[in-house]
Protein backbone atom coordinates (compact mmCIF):
# COMPACT_ATOMS: atom_id res chain seq x y z
CA UNK A 1 0.00 0.00 0.00
CA UNK A 2 2.74 1.97 1.03
CA UNK A 3 4.44 1.28 -2.63
CA UNK A 4 1.71 2.27 -4.35
CA UNK A 5 0.68 5.50 -2.64
CA UNK A 6 4.14 6.77 -2.60
CA UNK A 7 4.51 6.02 -6.89
CA UNK A 8 1.45 7.69 -6.78
CA UNK A 9 2.16 10.73 -5.53
CA UNK A 10 5.72 11.34 -6.62
CA UNK A 11 3.60 10.87 -10.20
CA UNK A 12 1.59 13.64 -9.73
CA UNK A 13 4.08 15.72 -8.56
CA UNK A 14 6.62 15.36 -11.93
CA UNK A 15 3.60 15.84 -13.75
CA UNK A 16 3.07 19.58 -12.55
CA UNK A 17 6.49 20.11 -11.47
CA UNK A 18 7.61 22.71 -14.52
CA UNK A 19 3.80 24.09 -14.40
CA UNK A 20 3.66 28.13 -14.30
CA UNK A 21 3.35 27.95 -10.48
CA UNK A 22 6.39 26.12 -9.68
CA UNK A 23 8.37 27.85 -12.65
CA UNK A 24 7.87 31.39 -10.60
CA UNK A 25 9.32 29.71 -7.44
CA UNK A 26 12.08 28.76 -9.19
CA UNK A 27 13.27 31.51 -10.85
CA UNK A 28 12.25 33.81 -7.88
CA UNK A 29 14.75 31.41 -5.67
CA UNK A 30 17.54 31.27 -7.96
CA UNK A 31 17.15 35.30 -8.96
CA UNK A 32 17.57 36.00 -5.26
CA UNK A 33 20.45 33.50 -4.98
CA UNK A 34 22.20 34.91 -7.92
CA UNK A 35 21.68 38.36 -6.36
CA UNK A 36 22.96 37.15 -3.19
CA UNK A 37 25.53 36.30 -4.64
CA UNK A 38 26.95 38.78 -6.85
CA UNK A 39 26.80 40.84 -3.45
CA UNK A 40 28.91 38.66 -1.81
CA UNK A 41 31.59 38.77 -4.70
CA UNK A 42 31.31 42.45 -4.23
CA UNK A 43 32.20 42.45 -0.68
CA UNK A 44 34.98 39.90 -1.12
CA UNK A 45 36.13 42.40 -3.64
CA UNK A 46 36.00 45.10 -1.67
CA UNK A 47 37.45 43.04 1.58
CA UNK A 48 40.39 42.19 -0.28
CA UNK A 49 41.09 45.70 -1.68
CA UNK A 50 40.72 47.77 1.91
CA UNK A 51 42.66 44.71 3.90
CA UNK A 52 44.91 42.35 1.84
CA UNK A 53 46.07 44.56 -1.22
CA UNK A 54 47.60 47.06 1.44
CA UNK A 55 49.49 44.65 3.48
CA UNK A 56 51.66 42.73 0.47
CA UNK A 57 51.65 45.82 -1.99
CA UNK A 58 49.64 46.42 -4.95
CA UNK A 59 52.49 46.15 -7.62
CA UNK A 60 53.45 42.93 -6.05
CA UNK A 61 53.00 39.69 -8.74
CA UNK A 62 51.74 37.74 -4.95
CA UNK A 63 48.64 39.96 -5.76
CA UNK A 64 47.28 38.82 -8.74
CA UNK A 65 48.27 35.08 -7.77
CA UNK A 66 46.45 35.97 -4.60
CA UNK A 67 43.18 37.19 -6.64
CA UNK A 68 43.21 34.17 -8.96
CA UNK A 69 43.10 31.93 -5.94
CA UNK A 70 40.47 33.42 -4.03
CA UNK A 71 38.63 33.66 -6.90
CA UNK A 72 38.78 30.50 -8.37
CA UNK A 73 38.20 28.77 -4.74
CA UNK A 74 35.22 31.67 -4.34
CA UNK A 75 33.07 30.29 -7.23
CA UNK A 76 33.62 26.75 -6.48
CA UNK A 77 32.25 27.70 -2.92
CA UNK A 78 29.45 29.15 -4.32
CA UNK A 79 29.10 26.64 -6.89
CA UNK A 80 28.80 24.28 -3.93
CA UNK A 81 25.94 26.23 -1.99
CA UNK A 82 23.76 27.06 -5.00
CA UNK A 83 21.62 24.41 -4.14
CA UNK A 84 21.30 24.61 -0.29
CA UNK A 85 21.28 28.94 -0.61
CA UNK A 86 18.47 28.47 -3.69
CA UNK A 87 16.38 26.00 -1.45
CA UNK A 88 16.47 28.38 1.53
CA UNK A 89 14.67 30.96 -0.20
CA UNK A 90 12.56 28.53 -2.08
CA UNK A 91 11.05 27.87 1.63
CA UNK A 92 9.71 31.07 1.97
CA UNK A 93 7.62 30.33 -1.24
CA UNK A 94 6.54 26.89 0.02
CA UNK A 95 2.98 27.97 0.52
CA UNK A 96 2.49 28.83 -3.24
CA UNK A 97 3.46 25.76 -4.19
CA UNK A 98 1.31 23.58 -1.68
CA UNK A 99 -1.11 25.93 -2.65
CA UNK A 100 -1.08 25.02 -6.74
CA UNK A 101 -1.45 21.60 -5.87
CA UNK A 102 -4.36 22.02 -3.41
CA UNK A 103 -6.68 23.58 -5.66
CA UNK A 104 -5.43 21.62 -9.15
CA UNK A 105 -5.66 18.01 -7.37
CA UNK A 106 -8.22 18.31 -4.15
CA UNK A 107 -10.49 21.62 -4.80
CA UNK A 108 -13.13 20.33 -2.84
CA UNK A 109 -11.09 20.16 0.26
CA UNK A 110 -10.54 22.68 2.64
CA UNK A 111 -7.68 25.01 2.07
CA UNK A 112 -4.47 24.96 4.05
CA UNK A 113 -3.63 28.08 5.93
CA UNK A 114 -0.60 29.39 4.69
CA UNK A 115 2.40 29.12 7.23
CA UNK A 116 3.27 32.50 9.09
CA UNK A 117 6.85 33.76 7.51
CA UNK A 118 8.68 32.49 10.50
CA UNK A 119 7.61 29.22 10.42
CA UNK A 120 8.50 28.83 7.24
CA UNK A 121 11.84 30.49 7.38
CA UNK A 122 12.20 28.30 10.61
CA UNK A 123 11.14 24.66 8.69
CA UNK A 124 13.79 25.58 5.85
CA UNK A 125 16.87 27.20 8.03
CA UNK A 126 16.41 23.82 10.47
CA UNK A 127 16.21 21.53 7.44
CA UNK A 128 19.19 23.59 5.96
CA UNK A 129 21.10 22.82 9.16
CA UNK A 130 20.25 19.14 9.88
CA UNK A 131 20.65 18.33 6.07
CA UNK A 132 24.40 19.94 6.28
CA UNK A 133 25.40 18.33 9.48
CA UNK A 134 24.37 14.73 8.56
CA UNK A 135 25.95 15.27 5.30
CA UNK A 136 29.15 16.22 7.18
CA UNK A 137 28.42 12.78 9.19
CA UNK A 138 27.45 11.31 6.02
CA UNK A 139 31.34 12.26 4.43
CA UNK A 140 33.30 11.39 7.27
CA UNK A 141 31.55 7.66 7.31
CA UNK A 142 32.63 7.41 3.92
CA UNK A 143 36.19 8.65 4.79
CA UNK A 144 36.24 5.50 7.36
CA UNK A 145 33.72 3.31 6.64
CA UNK A 146 33.21 3.53 3.24
CA UNK A 147 29.11 3.59 3.80
CA UNK A 148 28.81 6.67 1.60
CA UNK A 149 25.74 5.85 -0.21
CA UNK A 150 23.71 3.78 1.90
CA UNK A 151 24.08 6.68 4.60
CA UNK A 152 23.41 9.75 2.54
CA UNK A 153 20.36 7.85 1.71
CA UNK A 154 18.80 6.65 4.85
CA UNK A 155 19.92 10.02 6.85
CA UNK A 156 18.43 12.40 4.44
CA UNK A 157 15.68 10.40 3.47
CA UNK A 158 14.53 10.57 7.33
CA UNK A 159 14.82 14.28 7.67
CA UNK A 160 13.98 15.13 4.04
CA UNK A 161 10.17 13.40 4.85
CA UNK A 162 10.11 14.46 8.20
CA UNK A 163 10.83 18.26 8.09
CA UNK A 164 8.49 18.50 4.26
CA UNK A 165 5.73 16.59 6.15
CA UNK A 166 5.77 18.85 8.96
CA UNK A 167 5.11 21.69 6.15
CA UNK A 168 2.81 20.06 4.16
CA UNK A 169 0.62 18.87 7.14
CA UNK A 170 1.28 22.32 9.65
CA UNK A 171 -1.25 24.06 6.98
CA UNK A 172 -3.87 21.68 7.92
CA UNK A 173 -3.05 20.17 11.61
CA UNK A 174 -2.11 21.71 14.82
CA UNK A 175 1.67 20.51 15.96
CA UNK A 176 0.28 18.17 18.11
CA UNK A 177 -1.67 16.25 15.39
CA UNK A 178 1.12 16.29 12.84
CA UNK A 179 3.64 14.88 15.27
CA UNK A 180 1.20 11.64 15.99
CA UNK A 181 0.53 11.74 12.46
CA UNK A 182 4.12 11.46 11.61
CA UNK A 183 4.85 8.60 14.59
CA UNK A 184 1.71 6.29 13.18
CA UNK A 185 2.80 6.80 9.50
CA UNK A 186 6.53 7.29 10.14
CA UNK A 187 7.57 4.83 7.36
CA UNK A 188 5.37 5.77 4.52
CA UNK A 189 7.10 9.27 5.54
CA UNK A 190 10.52 7.87 5.26
CA UNK A 191 10.20 6.56 1.61
CA UNK A 192 8.53 9.43 0.74
CA UNK A 193 11.64 11.31 1.74
CA UNK A 194 13.70 8.65 0.21
CA UNK A 195 12.25 9.67 -3.30
CA UNK A 196 13.22 13.44 -2.18
CA UNK A 197 16.97 12.44 -1.24
CA UNK A 198 17.06 11.01 -4.96
CA UNK A 199 16.68 14.28 -6.09
CA UNK A 200 18.54 16.19 -3.97
CA UNK A 201 21.54 13.92 -4.97
CA UNK A 202 21.76 14.58 -8.93
CA UNK A 203 23.60 17.88 -9.84
CA UNK A 204 21.56 20.72 -10.97
CA UNK A 205 18.41 19.18 -10.53
CA UNK A 206 18.56 19.86 -6.90
CA UNK A 207 17.59 22.85 -7.41
CA UNK A 208 14.34 21.46 -7.51
CA UNK A 209 14.61 19.78 -4.44
CA UNK A 210 12.10 22.06 -2.42
CA UNK A 211 9.58 22.31 -4.88
CA UNK A 212 9.36 18.57 -5.82
CA UNK A 213 9.73 18.02 -1.78
CA UNK A 214 6.86 20.68 -0.84
CA UNK A 215 4.45 19.45 -3.45
CA UNK A 216 5.24 15.73 -3.14
CA UNK A 217 4.58 15.92 0.79
CA UNK A 218 1.31 17.79 -0.08
CA UNK A 219 0.07 14.52 -1.81
CA UNK A 220 1.63 12.52 0.94
CA UNK A 221 -0.38 14.25 3.70
CA UNK A 222 -3.91 14.05 1.91
CA UNK A 223 -3.64 9.85 1.57
CA UNK A 224 -2.30 9.78 5.18
CA UNK A 225 -5.18 11.82 5.91
CA UNK A 226 -7.74 9.52 4.25
CA UNK A 227 -6.35 6.53 6.09
CA UNK A 228 -6.87 8.03 9.27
Amino acid sequence: MTDSMIFNAVSLTLKQLFSPPFRSVLWKSIGLTIVLFIGAWFLFDALATAFIIPLIGAQSWIVTTIAWVLGISLVLVMGFLIAPVTSVFAGVFLDEIAEAVEKDHYPTDTPGTALTLSQSVGITARFLGLVLIANLIALLLVIFLGLGFIIFFLVNGYLLGREYFQFAALRHRSAQEVDALREKHGFSIFIAGLAIAVVLSIPIVNLLTPLFAGALMVHVFKALEQKA
